[in-house]
C-alpha cells in the first residue's frame, strides 16, 4: 500500500479546486444564458402587451369618439325640439292672453287690457326671434346676458330653480 503524501494530498486538493472553479463558471454562463433567455422573452411579452394596449386604447378612443358624436347630434336634435315646442307654447300663451284681454277690459278695465295685449305683442315677437336664430346664436346671446348682467342671471337661475322644485316636488 501506498501512504499518500503531502504531494498526492496537494494534487488531489488542487484537482478538485479545479474542478469546483470549472462548475461554477458553467453554472455561472448557464445562469447569465437563463438569464439572457428570460429578458429576451420578457421583452417580447413587454412589447407584445404594450402593443396589445395601444391597440385596444386605440379601438376605445374610437368608440369613444363615435359615442360622442352620437351623443352630440342627439343633443342637438333635443335641444332643437325642446326651442319648437318652447317657441310654441309661447305663441299659445300670447294667444290666449290675447283671447282674453277683451274680458280684461270688461272686469279690470281698459288700461289692464292695454297691458295684456302688449304682454301678448311682446310674447309673439320672443317666439318669432326664437324660430329665427340657431343654437349657436342663443348660446352666444346667453353668454352676452351673463356677461352684462350676471347678478340678474344668478338671481333668473335660482328662480327657475326654486320654480322647477317645486314643480317636481308636487309632482311626487
Amino acid at each position: 500500500m501506498v501512504e499518500p503524501t503531502a504531494t498526492t494530498t496537494e494534487d488531489g486538493t488542487e484537482n478538485a479546486k479545479n474542478h469546483f472553479t470549472k462548475a461554477m463558471e458553467e453554472a455561472k454562463a448557464g445562469a447569465q444564458a437563463l438569464a439572457g433567455e428570460y429578458r429576451e422573452k420578457l421583452t417580447k411579452t413587454k412589447d407584445d402587451l404594450s402593443d396589445e394596449a395601444k391597440s385596444r386604447s386605440g379601438d376605445a378612443r374610437e368608440k369613444a369618439s363615435a359615442f360622442a358624436s352620437d351623443a352630440k347630434v342627439k343633443a342637438t336634435e333635443y335641444a332643437n325640439e325642446g326651442k319648437a315646442r318652447t317657441s310654441k307654447a309661447i305663441v299659445g300663451l300670447s294667444k290666449m292672453i290675447d283671447d282674453n284681454a277683451g274680458l280684461i277690459d270688461d272686469k279690470v278695465g281698459a288700461k289692464y287690457g292695454d297691458y295684456a295685449r302688449t304682454a301678448s305683442k311682446s310674447m309673439q315677437d320672443a317666439a318669432t326671434k326664437l324660430d329665427e336664430k340657431s343654437l349657436d346664436e342663443l348660446g352666444e346671446d346667453a353668454k352676452e346676458f351673463v356677461r352684462k348682467s350676471p347678478g340678474l342671471a344668478v338671481g333668473m337661475a335660482v328662480a327657475a330653480g326654486f320654480l322647477f322644485g317645486r314643480i317636481f316636488k308636487k309632482s311626487k
